[in-house]
């Protein structure tokens, strides 16, 4: 019999949401059938060589310096009229020879995208009868913008109910869609039920801004640093690969503020998730999934043009989310986390959320719905 193979399909190098999705899979399927060979392929990489790390300088460096600008072209290019199917010639030009190539070459059972870019190029060959292999989309974000090639894929997975609703009103048979959250490392254990408010003299925080240490962290830095906040807070900050900003923090010599460099180990990552009694973080797919799933509750400051400012209105309208504004941040995170009223509501809306899921782990129904 001969071995199974899954091709995962992210895109770019850096270390986004798309490759800890990637990943999470990877580890969970592998925990079930050691013998299924998973390969994880970036398609700009595998098609134009060294030019994906010029393409991924360049796509932060655009965030960072034009921030409007990029949101504006995001929002026009994919967030527009999502209900209809767009067609990107520019990218089925520059990619799908070399996605032809690709599958030739590596001739997988099951095609993994958590990307939109692959999956686009995949819809198409399907809609050509060009595919027979059986291609999932694992979806990154709490929505599905028209980039995604989604009528002719064989299998959605969705962050929420309303994804699924959007798919079902596209022509998507329910029966091809599962609510499973944003896969997570099987490593970071899930809360089952929340352990009920209990007000404390001092709360753990958590405040992440992804793993390149941006975001809510620089916007943060002037507020946490105040002694004031001393007794009553304790912060625990992910500074990713920012070393700067490690530095910066560390030379403070503060014990209420703790900084971390990236953390790889992800049984490590799962102790600190353990000890929260809240997270400061971006609405960035991963992290948020991760607290969702640990049931700590979620404060945003600070979103990125582009997708994530439309995942924080997403998350907002499912009530997962506290969306603080800038000033007097600690003041706001203290009122709320000290009002009792306001934490049952947010964990019935995380409750929920809950209620909606899969209860198999996305990697059990790969195995059993799909590669069975």
């Amino acid at each position: 019999m001969m071995k199974k193979s899954i091709l995962f399909l992210p895109f770019l190098q850096i270390p986004s949401g798309h490759h800890h999705a990637a990943n999470a899979l990877i580890e969970g399927i592998q925990q079930i059938n050691p013998t299924i060979h998973c390969e994880k392929v970036d398609i700009l990489t595998y098609s134009y060589g060294k030019m994906e790390a010029i393409v991924s300088k360049v796509y932060l460096n655009w965030i960072h310096a034009f921030p409007q600008i990029y949101n504006k072209i995001y929002q026009f290019s994919v967030y527009r009229r999502i209900e209809d199917n767009k067609r990107y010639q520019i990218y089925e030009w520059l990619f799908l020879p070399f996605m032809k190539k690709l599958i030739e070459e590596k001739q997988p059972d099951l095609i993994i995208c958590t990307h939109s870019l692959p999956a686009y190029m995949l819809n198409l060959l399907k809609t050509n009868n060009e595919l027979k292999i059986p291609v999932i989309n694992v979806y990154t974000d709490y929505f599905i913008h028209s980039f995604w090639g989604v009528e002719h894929i064989d299998y959605h997975f969705v962050s929420s109910i309303a994804m699924k609703e959007f798919l079902i009103k596209k022509g998507i048979q329910k029966e091809r869609i599962f609510i499973t959250g944003i896969p997570i490392n099987p490593k970071i254990s899930k809360q089952i039920r929340n352990k009920g408010h209990l007000k404390k003299s001092k709360y753990s925080i958590l405040v992440s801004g992804g793993n390149l240490g941006i975001g809510a962290i620089e916007c943060l830095f002037n507020t946490i640093s105040d002694t004031k906040y001393e007794q009553q807070l304790q912060f625990y900050v992910l500074c990713g690969k920012n070393l700067k900003l490690y530095k910066k923090l560390k030379k403070l010599n503060n014990d209420y503020l703790i900084p971390f460099t990236y953390i790889a180990c992800r049984e490590q990552m799962n102790q600190l998730y353990n000890q929260m009694d809240a997270i400061i973080t971006k609405p960035g797919g991963v992290t948020i999934s991760e607290s969702l799933f640990k049931r700590i509750p979620i404060f945003v400051v600070y979103a990125l043009p582009g997708q994530e400012e439309i995942n924080l209105m997403q998350l907002k309208d499912l009530g997962l989310v506290f969306h603080i504004e800038k000033a007097e941040i600690v003041d706001q995170l203290i009122a709320k986390l000290n009002d009792e009223n306001t934490l049952q509501v947010y964990q019935a809306q995380v409750d929920r959320f809950h209620s909606h899921l899969d209860q198999q782990e996305p990697s059990e129904i790969i195995m059993e719905y799909i590669l069975s």
